[in-house]
């Protein structure tokens, strides 16, 4: 079948529109604070209106949290949404109108034709490209259509935290040729309750997708094209349509000396992407990549803390409750969807985190806090380099 008749049948994710009355979809990529620090250098004026892209929108999660988070900024953006599924635009159409938000363009169609939809400063693409028949065509289509000093925010699947995945949707994909999509879905329901125990998608306790509706179900084990992507061939990727990544997210587990024992070292020689290669098979349980990318000739600093005009946001807990934990405990406890975290942090460093809110600079903070330009950097580095390799904590001036 089809993807579009997959996504008209069983629109992806799962979404009710009513739902929104009650709460916001939020992840990576995409949230705009995120989306400042890795494609604006945390300097992005946002006063200043935002030509935004949703390529393959589905049922409208990145396109929601956008046009909410800046419609509640009071921020002005232009965003235009494409998806091949009439039932999943729907879907993300009756989510935006029951939050009643605007400034929103709705088009069924493909996301190769994104260059006609004009230039624009920021793309999501979420989930998508590795279900295209030539990938590489949609990394060279999103290229054409981001404006050159603008960025994209992507997420596609990894093969090492899937493992089992691929198997069963080549096995199931073979015994069901022919088949409606709903006949699709029974025969693959009953052919996993029948695998073996120690089957490795049985064995692999990270994809639980399948557990939460028939979409998910479907979008797992019964996807018709699905690639995944290692970070190498990510990066590859990436290079042939002209783009560079900016961050793979959270950072932290894709660092190499953090997965190395003690005893082992980095050998000279293995270049940054080689490294981030490497931690991802040793790691093992990546399921999905998030990547932020710009053109790669735009020259882009990466954000380091040390300008005190930034403007620090916390990811989760806000600086007062965040502050308490750090003096408590001197640690701060974060899950992930594949594992659970414990950040190290200096008690020391508790008064600054304090006065996190968003909205206030690092030169401020300063003054506030009544410490010299020294002895501030040496703490708020402390603070940095344990929230932000992390992705607990960005610098955005969404709110100034």
């Amino acid at each position: 079948m089809s993807i579009t008749e997959q996504y008209d049948t069983y629109p992806y994710p799962t979404r009710d529109p009513k739902d929104e009355r009650k709460r916001l979809v939020q992840g990576s990529p995409s949230l705009p604070i995120e989306i400042d620090h890795y494609v604006f250098g945390g300097k992005r004026n946002w006063r200043e209106p935002i030509r935004i892209l949703v390529a393959g929108g589905g049922t409208g999660d990145a396109l929601v949290q956008m046009a909410q988070i800046l419609t509640s900024a009071k921020r002005p953006y232009e965003i235009t949404y494409v998806d091949l599924s009439a039932a999943a635009r729907e879907i993300a159409e009756a989510r935006i109108a029951e939050r009643n938000l605007k400034n929103v363009t709705f088009h069924t169609g493909s996301l190769l034709d994104a260059p006609e939809y004009g230039e624009f400063d920021y793309i999501d693409c979420c989930g998508v490209l590795h279900h295209l028949p030539d990938p590489d065509a949609g990394f060279s289509a999103l290229s054409k259509a981001v404006s050159p000093q603008g960025g994209m925010g992507l997420m596609v699947y990894a093969p090492y935290g899937r493992s089992g995945v691929y198997p069963l949707q080549s096995a199931f994909g073979a015994l069901s040729r022919g088949m409606t999509a709903r006949d699709r879905l029974q025969l693959g329901r009953t052919s996993l309750r029948a695998l073996p125990d120690n089957h490795p998608f049985k064995r692999n306790k990270t994809v639980v997708d399948h557990k939460s509706s028939d979409a998910e179900f479907y979008d797992l084990l019964l996807h018709s094209q699905d690639q995944p992507y290692t970070v190498g061939e990510l990066t590859d990727a990436l290079k042939r349509a002209g783009l560079r990544s900016t961050g793979f997210l959270p950072q932290a587990q894709y660092d190499l000396e953090r997965v190395l024992p003690e005893a082992v070292s980095r050998p000279e020689g293995l270049s940054d992407i080689e490294a981030i290669d490497v931690a991802e098979k040793l790691r093992g349980t990546i399921k999905t990549h998030v990547v932020y990318a710009v053109p790669e000739k735009r020259a882009l600093k990466p954000v380091d803390g040390t300008d005190l005009w930034s403007v620090p946001h916390l990811r989760s807990l806000d600086g007062m409750r965040l502050s308490g934990l750090v003096a408590k405990r001197g640690k701060v406890i974060v899950d992930f969807p594949t594992e659970t975290v414990t950040i190290p942090i200096a008690r020391e460093t508790a008064p600054l985190v304090a006065l996190i809110d968003g909205r206030t600079p690092l030169k401020v903070i300063r003054e506030r806090a009544g410490l010299d330009e020294f002895l501030f950097g040496t703490l708020w580095k402390k603070i940095h380099d344990a929230f932000v390799p992390w992705d607990q904590l960005n610098y955005s001036k969404l709110y100034v």
